[in-house]
């Protein structure tokens, strides 16, 4: 059988101590290194197995692998958005957003400010493990924020994402402890607002 495409785990676009004071070189390295390298490899896991199954014509629990799956493809997708989403403070990172993405946030709330109060909110109340997201609504070319309970719940089908935050304890425990409000204001020194709106620019 012809050797199947697997998801690899994608460099960091930066040293993993750039983003130094909000975020240290340490978490960095748990949190990709070993958690999100951890998700590709159980999503490539799952998709040898399934290739197995095929080879030998086996059945497998489609309910429990399925699930699996997602939520090991989701823990991959939404961490590689989550690294390029992020940017040095004073460099890239950090400020108020400009050009399109400054606009369309004025609209839809009001202000940059009212936004921002907002997407925290989101962020800090994410019951357990999840994300906090902005996303864009191509049908109604509405900006609307989403939460993303664990990696697969909560999720709005088609809505392309713009910019997420992960709020599992392993995105912040190192640094932040059980503060997580306090690493959500930290986030907003380190987010890179060209990518954010070089995303949306390609819609």
């Amino acid at each position: 059988m012809e050797t199947q495409k697997l998801y690899v785990l994608p460099n960091l676009p930066y040293d993993h101590a750039a983003l130094k004071p909000h975020l240290s070189e340490e978490l960095l390295k748990l949190h990709h290194d070993k958690h999100h390298a951890a998700y590709v490899t159980g999503a490539n896991a799952i998709l040898q197995k399934m290739d197995k199954a095929r080879t030998d014509n086996a059945d497998f629990d489609v309910k429990a692998t399925f699930k699996e799956l997602s939520f090991h493809i989701g823990g991959h997708i939404l961490h590689s958005l989550f690294w390029r989403n992020l940017a040095a403070a004073g460099r890239d990172g950090g400020g108020k957003p400009s050009g399109r993405i400054e606009n369309v946030l004025t609209e839809e709330y009001g202000s940059f400010d009212r936004f921002k109060k907002l997407f925290s909110q989101t962020a800090a109340s994410v019951e357990g493990s999840g994300w906090a997201a902005l996303t864009f609504c191509k049908g109604t070319q509405r900006p609307i924020i989403m939460q993303v309970e664990k990696h697969n719940i909560n999720v709005y089908p088609q809505f392309r994402i713009l910019m997420v935050l992960d709020v599992w304890e392993h995105a912040y425990y190192p640094d932040y402890k059980n503060d997580r409000g306090k690493f959500v204001e930290a986030f907003w020194n380190i987010v890179n607002w060209a990518e954010v709106n070089n995303r949306l620019e390609k819609l």
